[in-house]
């Protein structure tokens, strides 16, 4: 099978090192250009103005087909595993598939619908995004727990539902900073947008690193499982 290939397990960090760069790059161009401060922007805001709104999009959108790849290789992986010790129902680790992947769709959106050209659909997409892959990385974790500790150590069980707990903490306050931003009136709208823009976007750098070890973790976690399996 496709994810029991020698290698494959590079995927998952090749996605936590390229989205990681695109974050880096795109913020990089935009503090030079002056197109934000560089203290703590609001991530969307990196990637709104040209030239550092083309190389957000594409990157991004790169990152969304890596994600997704990743998460097929990981569904693969589980529905094996399941085969031979039927820890689980083959249909929790399908919804745990089609819900990373509409998060990967939010993805996508995000990187072609920029914050100031459509900033209803753009703040869809990231609420999609950010709250699928929350969704995500918590089935994930339950799913570690059934499957331990025949293919998962206890130690990997507890690290993911960690992160899972992190990364909830991180996007709900930022979600709810935003709904202030979009739909309050404040008494001192700068001040108050600026500083609920800059808490915002804490937040949800706490929630993109949780992601990114999230997946670096499982780089290599599944090299271990592909190993086992194709030995079994």
């Amino acid at each position: 099978m496709l994810c029991f290939m020698p290698g494959v397990a590079f995927i998952p960090a090749l996605l936590v090192c390229w989205s990681s760069a695109a974050f880096i790059i795109s913020y990089a161009i935009a503090v030079l250009g002056g197109h934000v401060e560089p203290l703590v922007p609001y991530i969307s805001d990196t990637g709104t103005k040209p030239p550092e709104s083309g190389i957000f999009g594409f990157m991004i959108n790169i990152s969304a087909f890596l994600g997704a790849a990743t998460m097929y290789i990981r569904y693969l992986i589980i529905e094996k595993q399941n085969e031979s010790s039927n820890f689980m129902s083959p249909s929790c680790n399908l919804i745990a598939l089609c819900i990373g992947l509409l998060g990967c769709i939010g993805m996508g959106i995000v990187a072609n619908f920029q914050e100031l050209s459509v900033p209803s659909v753009h703040d869809g997409g990231a609420l999609v995004a950010f709250g699928s892959g929350v969704v995500y990385i918590a089935l994930q974790s339950v799913i570690s727990f059934k499957s331990c500790p025949q293919w998962n150590s206890h130690c990997t069980c507890y690290i993911r539902m960690a992160i899972s707990i992190v990364s909830c903490i991180a996007v709900i306050p930022s979600i709810l900073f935003v709904y202030h931003i979009v739909k309050h009136e404040w008494p001192l709208p700068d001040l108050s947008r600026s500083y609920t823009s800059v808490v915002s976007s804490v937040f949800k750098s706490y929630a993109l690193v949780s992601y990114y070890f999230f997946f670096w973790l499982g780089s290599g976690e599944e090299s271990k499982e592909d190993s086992i399996l194709r030995d079994s």
